[in-house]
């Protein structure tokens, strides 16, 4: 395995990078073209095939109205596990195929599998009800998941670079179960529609309001729930070494396993009694589901601290200022920095400051991996490229990571020295002042100034309070003048005045 030198040496300016350091899955259309094309194919003819399947089950006109109740979730659903997967957002293209595998291919696999399965045990058993109960608390349960569980699979084997932990697990999982909820929710909903048509019940009391408030409003987690078990136990594969075979086989299986016994249990809970339902809620449902939120949180905000640990020695190299790894790993840094971006430069530059932040992350990710001996034989040139997409981008991403690392910054109590200072930058022309600020945010520039806030009582010294950056965010002291190269504000940035000394009236 190849092992990264602890200070990548640095290009000389910008324009220094190599054109041909484009990262390769930027051609990802262009080389797979057959292979995706035929998925695309298939996915169209399964989405094709289940819309004419749904429409025959339900009618047109509760085709129309279960698809218009079964959409309402899923935006928001979508929303949460992309603001999961903020901190290293995958391509947007695979969580269309997650959501497609799941509306179409999933849901079409589930359909004819549990059909075809409880038609055979009703056949083999003259037991309809025995039938019905077994297949949905068995059959469907292995099914169902294993068919969303290929979704996952696929993303992991074929797009293995944008597969790197548990929270692109959790998010590509979640997105393809959501888009299976979504067909699964056009079904009940319009087959209840149909059954209130033939009834003539209407409102609160009708069964269409009563499967909306059970599948749509109680419970639209309940499929992403199941299968986010199986998306973690790739993610877990993910974080493994490449020699952990067993690790890497053994533990999305248990997942999956994991994912079909929690649908079971979910399915089954009709038949524990009259309020079964909601006891399997109450007592599983939502502990598992507060549980798993913890932990996918848990993992974003330690992917935030190896953002900040790895990054400073890119920083010691020349490829980031000092503040760009305070910045890069806070949430709010980065928002910041988008919006300085586009306020100045437009929404390209914001743009282009977030594939920054993106790349970034992936580079900090990368070394974290190859420090710890689970990074693949490709890791010099894998390195190489997204260094090189990094400097392509630095004169727009920099001065607002410089922005929002200044506007972020944790105030750094600074003693000041137990001496009367004359001046300026103490009491020469009238009272003194007892409350300094250091400035240093890697600027040759930056000065140590007195500032006017309070009088001081007695001596006129007192301490400052420095807006540097902590030793354990960024190599070398955040005092004073800056360490490290000079870069000053990007084309189209206005410039950052630093505050001059105060003199005292």
């Amino acid at each position: 395995m190849a092992i990264s030198p602890p200070f990548p040496p640095c290009p000389p300016h910008p324009g220094g990078a190599p054109e041909d350091g484009v990262l390769r899955h930027a051609h990802w259309w262009q080389r797979r073209r057959v292979r995706y094309g035929a998925l695309i194919t298939l996915l169209t003819l399964s989405g094709l095939v289940i819309l004419a399947l749904v429409r025959e089950q339900t009618g047109t006109e509760g085709f129309l109205v279960g698809l218009g109740l079964a959409v309402l979730p899923v935006p928001l659903l979508v929303a949460a596990f992309r603001w999961l997967d903020r901190v290293e957002p995958g391509p947007w293209r695979n969580l269309v195929f997650a959501f497609a595998w799941g509306a179409c291919a999933a849901a079409l696999i589930a359909i004819i599998a549990n059909s075809f399965a409880t038609r055979w045990i009703a056949t083999a058993t003259a037991d309809p009800s025995s039938a019905d109960t077994l297949g949905a608390t068995v059959i469907a349960p292995i099914v169902e998941e294993s068919a969303k569980a290929a979704a996952v699979l696929l993303v992991f084997l074929f797009r293995r670079r944008d597969f790197t932990g548990i929270v692109d697990g959790v998010v590509i999982a979640g997105v393809t179960a959501t888009g299976f909820a979504f067909t699964e929710n056009i079904l009940y909903l319009g087959t209840a529609f149909g059954t209130d048509q033939l009834t003539g019940d209407t409102g609160i009391a009708s069964v269409t309001a009563a499967t909306f408030f059970v599948r749509v409003i109680m419970s639209p987690f309940a499929h992403p729930l199941f299968t986010v078990l199986t998306g973690i136990g790739f993610g877990v594969a993910a974080l493994s070494g490449d020699r952990q075979h067993l690790r890497r086989g053994l533990v999305p299986l248990g997942g999956l396993l994991l994912a079909m016994g929690m649908h079971a249990l979910w399915n089954g809970s009709s038949s524990f009694g009259e309020f079964g339902f909601f006891a399997v809620y109450a007592a599983i449902m939502v502990p598992a589901f507060g549980l798993l939120t913890w932990l996918v949180v848990w993992t974003r905000q330690r992917e935030l601290r190896t953002v900040r640990e790895e990054l400073p020695a890119y920083a010691a190299a020349g490829w980031l200022t000092p503040a760009e790894p305070f910045a890069l790993g806070s949430m709010r840094a980065r928002r910041l920095a988008r919006e300085y971006a586009g306020r100045h430069l437009g929404k390209p530059a914001a743009r282009e400051v977030a594939r920054y932040e993106a790349y970034a992350t992936s580079l900090a990710f990368l070394r974290h991996r190859g420090r710890r001996g689970r990074a693949g034989a490709d890791f010099l040139v894998r390195e190489r490229e997204l260094l090189n997409e990094l400097w392509r981008r630095t004169d727009v991403a920099r001065p607002a990571l410089e922005h929002a690392a200044r506007m972020t910054a944790p105030p750094v109590r600074v003693a000041a020295p137990p001496w009367p200072v004359h001046g300026a930058y103490g009491y020469g022309q009238g009272p003194a002042h007892g409350q300094g600020y250091s400035a240093g945010f890697g600027h040759p520039t930056a000065p140590v100034y007195g500032s006017p806030a309070a009088p001081s009582y007695g001596y006129g010294y007192g301490y400052g309070y420095g807006y540097g950056y902590p030793a354990a965010h960024i190599p070398g002291p955040g005092h004073g003048p800056g360490h490290g190269p000079s870069h000053g504000p990007g084309p189209g940035y206005p410039a950052e005045p630093y505050p001059a000394p105060h003199s005292h009236q």
